[in-house]
């Protein structure tokens, strides 16, 4: 009768252990809304073989899922619109908004979806996926550094990643003024994300 009793009692304790792992299991990967006003895109060329411009998207949307106990379940995708293109000269953002460059009537979107996350060190990641531009996907690993969490004054609980990487703009067709401006581009991506 006690031998019963027992086993029905680690029966009991073992279904609710089992049940409170899947639970945090479950409950371990997290998923994040970037927040437009706090997410940056910025960009450089060289111009002329001389000097650095720099640039930026404006309103990159977006979201993450980060599981920090298995970092393979983690993902992002990300976008940002052409139309957005921000150089603080407008006529050059118009030109590039333009068939010579982004050709954003048609190709207003410029995203990236993820394929593989994997940990690197304690803030560190590894990142694989497409970027797609013009039309056309190219595979990217990036390096994504873990700048922080916390809650913000309004409750919300966020966290953050940036990373920096270079792509080669002809790699997607756009070689317009190959010569003056540099075919290498350096990207910038700092993100916040709000807990959903």
């Amino acid at each position: 009768m006690n031998t019963r009793r027992n086993l029905n009692t680690f029966t009991t304790i073992l279904i609710l252990t089992l049940t409170a792992l899947l639970a945090v299991s479950a409950s371990a990967a997290e998923t994040y809304k970037l927040d437009p006003g706090h997410t940056s895109v910025v960009y450089r060329v060289k111009y002329q073989g001389v000097t650095f411009v720099y640039g930026r998207f404006n309103g990159p949307t977006g979201m993450f899922v980060f599981d920090e106990a298995s970092p393979s379940n983690s993902s992002v995708t990300m976008q940002v619109d052409a139309n957005n293109i921000d150089t603080a000269v407008e006529k050059r953002d118009n030109h590039l908004k333009s068939p010579d460059f982004f050709n954003a009537g048609e190709h207003p979107l410029v995203t990236f979806k993820s394929t593989s996350v994997k940990k690197v060190d304690s803030d560190t990641y590894q990142v694989s996926g497409n970027l797609t531009l013009l039309g056309k996907s190219r595979m990217l690993t990036v390096t994504a550094k873990h700048t922080g969490a916390g809650k913000d004054p309004w409750g919300n609980f966020r966290r953050g990643f940036e990373s920096s990487f270079t792509i080669k703009r002809s790699d997607f067709g756009m070689d317009f003024m190959l010569g003056g401006i540099s075919d290498e581009v350096g990207i910038t991506v700092s993100v916040s994300g709000i807990r959903q």
